[in-house]
């Protein structure tokens, strides 16, 4: 591949990364929840000094150490340069989060209504950025890739194993809700919503909207 379609297709992933990262803001900001990804990270977030994007990126540290559990006795230097890539892409995820979070500060839904709407937008710009995130192939972020090699590693099917991982986040953040305070955080029906319609909407521009055609005609807006 030549630098210039590469460097096209990282800047396509990394716009990607910026809007899952507003995504999952914009539900944070919607005050029904979290995503289940993000759900473990945003209770640490609230107790502790440390930013939502920089729980994220050491979350995403000690997922890409769990890739090289999982690929103990068989890695390839392949597998290797596909778990290092994702250092400097968590890092920069992690920025965007941070940045978001800055830039929505002053964001509160008045009433229940703006908050489901601001949850359903959040969804889509999410569902947005996961598929700029894939189109290009050029990198995985952690989770999805230690999903990956955990299913690789004890054969059984992405999807069952990624709704393990989501429900054990989840769970992990529920615990450290009790345990800092007492109460669950960061943990409502919006992180069900979240969960239940992403996948349907990633599905949906995956097919009908974000097509080659669409993803060509941004790669020409960035010459």
């Amino acid at each position: 591949m030549e630098p210039k379609q590469l460097a096209k297709r990282y800047a396509i992933f990394i716009a990607g990364l910026y809007f899952l990262a507003l995504g999952i803001v914009l539900i944070v900001r919607s005050s029904l929840g979290t995503t289940p990804i993000s759900s473990e990270n945003y209770v640490l977030s609230l107790h502790t000094t440390l930013t939502l994007g920089w729980w994220t990126f050491l979350t995403n540290l000690i997922l890409m150490g769990g890739q090289f559990w999982l690929l103990r006795g068989r890695t390839t230097r392949r597998d290797t340069v596909e778990i290092l890539l994702q250092f400097p892409f968590s890092f920069i995820f992690a920025l965007f989060i941070d940045l978001n979070m800055a830039l929505t500060e002053g964001l509160v839904p008045a009433g229940y209504a703006a908050s489901l709407a601001l949850l359903l937008f959040g969804c889509l710009v999410q569902s947005v950025g996961v598929v700029l995130e894939l189109k290009p192939r050029v990198a995985m972020m952690s989770a999805e890739a230690f999903v990956k090699y955990a299913a690789q590693r004890y054969g059984r099917e992405f999807g069952r194993v990624k709704v393990v991982f989501d429900i054990t986040l989840v769970l992990i953040a529920v615990v450290l809700g009790l345990l800092f305070s007492g109460r669950i955080e960061g943990v409502r029906e919006g992180t069900v919503i979240a969960a239940c319609i992403t996948g349907y909407i990633v599905s949906f521009l995956n097919t009908r909207v974000m097509t080659r055609r669409t993803l060509g005609r941004l790669r020409s807006a960035l010459k």
